[in-house]
């Protein structure tokens, strides 16, 4: 019987994994161990392992000889040694556009509650103060420009929404010919003009070694002093130390953050205290409907690899060993 090890889970239960795999007639086991030292201990008779943020160097691949398939639940896929996995022949598994719809409606959200201050006019009102106007300025949708940095199908969906809003959306992409607009009609843009002219700032690329940092203090010294900043993609794409010295500085609008370079986020970094932002916790990709699809592609990527039938989104099918 082929058996499925989950390293690590960002879920409160593996119910629903195990109810697959027994379906399935899968053996299955669950840690809590996402580093490398951990998936070799726990995962040593493992033919498949689904992870939420295990780090997968050559190290673990060379240990785990007999491993098939790594199956991610999430899109990005920065912990996970691609080349060593397929030099292993493990196949690597990912859930693409599961989070579509739930991760641009937060970048909206978010970027509608720092302009409106929601957050702020709230804990007034619940410390018992009726006055908005502490808040001001209060901004709103109609004559702002939305840029959106990354057009995969998060940032189209997002151009979408933002549109829908009242928002004249722009964007910039590496996919994308500045100059020209996309099918939908936005403007695509270098990146440096979308920073000079956008009022919100949206990220929605992957984290490589070209955007680690792209929202620098260069970067962000191009913005307008009114604009806003929303992250919902990987936390290094922005250098948030940077953006809380300019948010304490006052040379943005303020800032929606729900990604971190470190998470959970550190006690005393600066962005905790920075004024105008709204901040949640690696949220953006959870929605009950959205958690259940997840778990099920992964899961199912999983199961498909060690019963002998080709997984649907696999980064390296050439890995494959069937």
């Amino acid at each position: 019987m082929p058996k499925i090890v989950i390293t690590d889970s960002d879920f409160e239960n593996n119910d629903f994994e195990f109810a697959m795999a027994r379906a399935a007639d899968v053996e299955i086991a669950a840690f809590q161990g996402p580093k490398p030292q951990d998936i070799i201990r726990n995962a040593a008779d493992a033919d498949a392992i689904v992870t939420s943020y295990g780090t997968f160097t050559p190290e673990v691949f060379a240990a785990l000889p007999n491993l098939q398939v790594v199956s991610r639940t999430g899109i990005g896929y920065d912990t996970i040694d691609v080349p060593a996995a397929t030099k292993n022949k493990t196949a690597v598994c990912v859930v693409p556009g599961y989070g579509t719809e739930v991760v641009s409606d937060h970048a909206i959200t978010l970027a509608l509650c720092v302009l409106r201050r929601m957050n702020e006019i709230d804990a007034d009102m619940r410390a018992g103060i009726w006055d908005y106007a502490r808040h001001r300025p209060l901004g709103q949708v109609h004559g702002r420009t939305f840029g959106v940095v990354g057009m995969g199908e998060i940032g189209r969906a997002t151009a979408r929404k933002a549109a829908g809003l009242g928002f004249r959306v722009i964007c910039t992409s590496r996919s994308l010919v500045p100059g020209r607009r996309t099918p939908e009609g936005y403007d695509i843009v270098e990146y440096e003009e979308l920073l000079r002219r956008a009022d919100v700032v949206s990220f929605h690329t992957a984290l490589t070694p070209d955007t680690r940092h792209m929202l620098d203090a260069h970067a962000i010294s191009l913005m307008k002093p009114n604009a806003i900043v929303v992250n919902t993609a990987r936390g290094a794409v922005v250098d948030t130390v940077a953006l809380a010295e300019a948010l304490k500085a006052g040379k943005l609008w303020g800032a929606g953050i729900d990604v971190f370079e470190n998470e959970p986020v550190e006690r005393d970094h600066p962005l905790l205290s920075a004024p105008h932002t709204v901040l949640t916790p690696h949220a953006a990709y959870w929605s009950e409907e959205s958690g259940e699809e997840l778990r099920r592609r992964a899961m199912q990527a999983a199961i498909d690899v060690v019963s002998g039938v080709r997984p649907i989104d696999c980064l390296n099918p050439e890995a494959l060993r069937f």
